[in-house]
């Protein structure tokens, strides 16, 4: 398996990382986030720290970024994912989620 990356963003600004593992997924906040005086976490189950979060799957935080019912069928048909990808779909689909927090495929962003 190829490990799948995401940069995760609050506000445009860059607060860390999403990652696919073997045993589910890793999200970590960046140093430089963590050093930023008006820092905030991205969410209150995900609190500010240098410690990774591993997770089975997808956090719960995450995974509720991603399309529901009928959106979640338009998304799956037209951009050719499974259902059951759902660390495709985040990175398909959360880069302009209603919200502050964004995810962007980290392959294809600058910072």
């Amino acid at each position: 398996m190829s490990a799948r990356r995401g940069v995760v963003r609050l506000d445009g600004r860059r607060v860390g990382v999403i990652e696919e593992r073997e045993a589910g997924t890793r999200f970590s906040y960046d140093a430089a986030w963590l050093a930023t005086p008006d820092r905030l976490p991205i969410s209150l189950t995900l609190p500010l720290r240098p410690e990774p979060f591993d997770h089975r799957g997808l956090h719960p935080f995450f995974e509720n970024l991603l399309p529901e019912g009928w959106l979640l069928e338009l998304s799956t048909a037209k951009l050719k994912i499974s259902k059951d990808d759902a660390f495709g779909l985040l990175l398909a689909t959360c880069g302009d989620c209603i919200g502050a927090v964004e995810i962007v495929d980290a392959t294809g962003s600058a910072t």
